[in-house]
């Protein structure tokens, strides 16, 4: 896979699939796994952004919600529990690999508005420069514009733009884009590159307002064409097992890659 080499800035986003239970308990295996991973690869001299979903979720598993609430003020209340103990998760797990790690908590008015973006900017920067692994999320607590979706596909590709990163890898419950739906055709088959984000590409996600039942794919596309219109290559891979970060840094040929 023809993914840039000499990635020195990547920025992973992970969904609430891939970190939670279904009934919103923290899969530890797994994210055990993908801190083990990321913590590896920051040793191996790359910096590394998170982008974690879950906060919702792992509130509802907190305090033993099985059902997401439709109610926004219900959300943001479980969205400020469970981030605290997402971060208490990641801190605890990176510290045991001699990594720190710093909340940042984005609305999307981050990039309109020039004095938070910059300050975004010079934060990110900053913590890089520092050694810390940033980890970034909606904030679910005050936003309630994209709470309702929980789009941080397109977060990711708006932090990956922030950073000036050079690789965006977002983690999913499918292995990529397919040319039909594989949940509904066998015979699906999975498409390794991308070149360019036209309507044929945006019809295979289903279009705009529809999951077709592949996790919010449209959203993916939507933050593929942000990454890629900023020079960014992205890259849509199964998280199931977080090892596959390696193959996807070494340039095996894994997922979806949607070329800058």
């Amino acid at each position: 896979m023809e993914t840039k080499d000499n990635a020195n800035i990547i920025v992973v986003k992970v969904g609430t699939s891939t970190l939670t239970y279904g009934g919103g308990g923290i899969n530890i295996r797994r994210v055990e796994k993908l801190v083990k991973v990321l913590s590896d690869i920051k040793n191996s001299g790359k910096n590394v952004i998170l982008v974690s979903s879950g906060a919702i979720g792992i509130g509802m598993g907190k305090l033993g919600i099985s059902k997401r609430p439709a109610c926004t003020r219900d959300k943001q209340a479980l969205a400020a529990i469970g981030q605290c103990e997402l971060m208490r998760y990641y801190s605890k797990l990176f510290g045991e690999y001699n990594h720190n790690v710093a909340q940042i908590l984005l609305t999307k008015d981050v990039v309109s508005d020039p004095v938070r973006n910059e300050n975004a900017v010079a934060t990110i920067d900053k913590l890089l420069s520092l050694g810390v692994v940033p980890i970034v999320n909606e904030n679910d607590t005050i936003s309630t514009e994209q709470i309702e979706f929980g789009d941080n596909d397109t977060l990711s590709a708006t932090v990956a733009y922030l950073a000036k990163a050079d690789l965006l890898v977002i983690l999913s419950d499918i292995d990529g884009l397919y040319d039909a739906d594989p949940r509904e055709n066998p015979d699906a088959k999975l498409i390794a590159r991308i070149d360019k984000i036209d309507e044929s590409i945006e019809a295979l996600a289903g279009g705009a307002g529809t999951s077709r039942g592949t996790g919010g794919m449209i959203t993916k596309i939507h933050a593929a064409r942000a990454a890629t219109s900023a020079g960014i290559d992205m890259i849509i891979a199964n998280g199931a097992n977080p090892e596959i970060l390696y193959d996807i840094t070494e340039g095996k040929n894994v997922g979806t890659l949607f070329k800058s």
